[in-house]
C-alpha cells in the first residue's frame, strides 16, 4: 500500500455513522498499525484534512470541505438550484434535498430542513444507495441499462422492511419512474418518511441531478407537492441550459 493510499485508508474510515473517530478506531477500520494510523493522522491534522476535538477524537477538517466546494458538477449544479430550492421548501413546508450520482449511491450537494419536516438522516455531503432514496431512484432509473443491471446485481443494502432488494421488484420500480418521472419511496430509510424526486436535465437534456421533497408517510395526498417539484426542476434545467426546459426540442445524444 502506497503512502497515499495510506492517508485515504484513514480519511475512508469517516461515514455519517462515524463522524467522530478514536485514533485506536481509526487503527481497525483502516487496518493500519497503531503507530502509522498515528503519524498519518497527525500529518492529516497539519495539513487541514482532520480535526481534533475537545475529547481526543477525530473528524473531518475544513480541509476537505473547502476542496470539496471545488467539484465542478455538483457545485455548479447546486449554484444554479439554490435560488429555487428555498421557494420549494415554502411552498411545500417539506425537506428538499439536491442530489447527484456518484458510483452507486446518492450524494446530497444540498439538504434544506424544514421546520415541521420528516424526520430524515440526510445532511448535506450525506450519501445514501441509489436504490433507497426518492433521488437515487431517478438518477438510477434514468441511468444507463449497464449501470442499472450492476446495480441491480449487487447486494442491495436493506435499511427498513420497506426498503426495495428484490431486483426483479425494483426493475419494475424503476420503469414506472422512466414512465412517468417520478420517483418516489416510503419509509425506506427511516420511518414515516416519503421521498418525493424528479430528475433536473442540463446540456443536451441529460440527466445531471435530482431534486426531491421528503414529506411524513402520513401525509394524505404526498403527491399535491409535484406541481412545485417539477416546477423547480424544470427552473433548474433552464438555469443548466436543457433544451427541453427552454422550449426547445431535445439535442440528439
Amino acid at each position: 500500500m502506497t503512502a497515499a493510499q495510506r492517508a485515504l485508508a484513514i480519511l475512508e474510515c469517516f461515514d455519517q455513522d462515524h463522524l467522530l473517530l478514536t485514533l485506536s478506531e481509526l487503527s481497525r477500520r483502516s487496518t493500519l498499525s497503531l503507530s502509522t494510523t498515528h503519524r498519518l493522522v497527525g500529518e492529516l491534522r497539519d495539513w487541514g484534512a482532520l480535526e481534533r476535538s475537545a475529547d481526543g477524537r477525530y473528524a473531518i477538517g475544513m480541509r476537505i470541505l473547502e476542496l470539496g466546494s471545488l467539484e465542478p458538477q455538483g457545485m455548479r449544479l447546486r449554484d444554479v438550484a439554490l435560488p429555487f430550492l428555498g421557494d420549494l421548501q415554502a411552498a411545500t413546508n417539506a425537506n428538499v434535498h439536491l442530489a447527484v450520482r456518484d458510483g452507486h449511491d446518492v450524494v446530497y450537494v444540498e439538504s434544506l430542513r424544514a421546520r415541521a419536516g420528516a424526520t430524515v438522516l440526510s445532511r448535506l455531503g450525506g450519501r445514501w444507495p441509489l436504490h433507497a432514496t426518492g433521488t437515487g431512484l431517478v438518477l438510477l432509473a434514468f441511468a444507463p441499462h449497464e449501470f442499472r443491471e450492476e446495480v441491480l446485481t449487487s447486494r442491495l443494502q436493506r435499511f427498513t422492511d420497506r426498503t426495495i432488494t428484490d431486483p426483479d421488484e425494483l426493475r419494475r420500480v424503476l420503469a414506472d419512474v422512466r414512465r412517468s418521472g417520478v420517483g418516489i419511496v416510503e419509509d425506506s430509510i427511516t420511518s414515516d418518511c416519503t421521498s418525493v424526486g424528479v430528475p433536473i436535465r442540463g446540456p443536451r437534456d441529460r440527466i445531471v441531478g435530482a431534486v426531491a421533497v421528503t414529506v411524513p408517510s402520513s401525509t394524505p395526498t404526498p403527491h399535491a407537492v409535484l406541481p412545485a417539484l417539477s416546477a423547480t426542476a424544470r427552473a433548474i434545467s433552464r438555469g443548466l441550459g436543457a433544451p427541453s426546459a427552454m422550449g426547445r426540442p431535445p439535442s440528439a445524444a
